[in-house]
């Protein structure tokens, strides 16, 4: 196959995204951290890689980068602690492996792939998944690194008023905003085809502000915040994560794609503008079929998004168009 049917996109989450409460330098450094993610993802299958490691030092990059929330820009949790996730999923095999709630581990992403590759398992979870790492030497960090000071006000707002928080959002005075009509979903995600036709998804979080009970969203869970399959299309998604369970957002796109013949666009609209609407849930995804297509869909006011097929010029979007 040549680089002529070949594309990777990324997201760094969904929501109310308002240019009216965007900076122009924070604009800016979102962009930047989304080139640089879609870059790296390229240049791997640039150079004959898998859609599988383009995908993995795609959403890599993303964890490290603190804008978004994953891997080191993590949000706190309501015991002022940070809980973590992520998938990935293999579109040749349909092998995936899935990590939740865990802590001090750089790069959760890593672990999701490794789950995959060096276990029988699929999602692993807590202290068992933390000595998995451990056994396979991932890396891991401090509570110091993971620490941010605009994350912190945020969780300590989310204290007082007993209230938890998809993520950072503000409101046109500058206000962070909870549970209201303004909010972020604070997911990183990516999807690609490689040279030999094989597709691959992958998507990490770092949860709720302030979240409670062991709360698990749909990021670590196959189907619902993740999918890949040969056949179809590979799928992240990001936003209510309860709604994105529920309706099993991601394995639905591919679904209506194989079963009803629908074009990727046909089946991502279906899903986001037509499932999750009717029943309430509020976000986006970004998927790319077997033939190159990428499709970038949402139902919030915006969504940090960028993609290039074929090595062409970047995009990259934050709001509607």
């Amino acid at each position: 196959m040549s680089l002529n049917k070949t594309g990777i996109a990324v997201h760094g989450g969904a929501g109310t995204i308002l240019k009216s409460s965007m900076t122009p330098d924070k604009e800016i450094s979102y962009k930047n951290g989304l080139k640089e993610a879609v870059l790296i993802g390229w240049e791997v299958i640039r150079n004959n890689g898998t859609a599988l490691d383009a995908v993995e030092k795609t959403v890599q990059s993303l964890e490290d980068n603190p804008l978004f929330n994953a891997g080191k820009g993590s949000v706190f949790t309501n015991e002022g602690k940070h809980s973590m996730d992520a998938s990935i999923m293999d579109g040749k095999t349909l092998k995936a492996g899935c990590v939740s709630s865990v802590s001090n581990i750089k790069n959760p992403v890593l672990l999701a792939r490794k789950i995959m590759d060096e276990s029988d398992f699929v999602l692993l979870s807590g202290k068992g998944a933390e000595e998995f790492a451990k056994i396979h030497g991932l890396e891991f960090e401090s509570d110091e690194y993971f620490y941010n000071e605009y994350r912190f006000q945020q969780y300590q707002k989310a204290l007082k008023e007993n209230k938890y928080q998809l993520d950072h959002s503000e409101d046109s005075s500058g206000k962070l905003s909870f549970l209201s009509d303004e909010k972020k979903f604070g997911t990183v995600g990516a999807v690609a085809l490689d040279n030999f036709g094989n597709l691959a998804a992958c998507t990490s979080t770092g949860g709720m502000t302030n979240t409670k009970f062991g709360r698990i969203g749909d990021t670590p869970i196959i189907g619902a915040g993740t999918y890949a399959n040969n056949k179809t299309c590979a799928v992240s998604c990001t936003g209510d994560g309860e709604f994105f369970i529920r309706t099993v957002a991601a394995y639905n796109v591919s679904s209506l794609v194989e079963l009803k013949g629908l074009s990727l666009e046909d089946a991502c609209r279906e899903v986001v503008h037509r499932t999750l609407k009717n029943t309430g849930g509020e976000g986006g995804l970004i998927a790319i079929d077997k033939n190159g297509n990428i499709v970038m869909s949402f139902n919030s006011e915006g969504m940090y998004r960028a993609f290039t097929k074929n090595g062409k010029d970047i995009e990259i979007k934050i709001y509607k168009d």
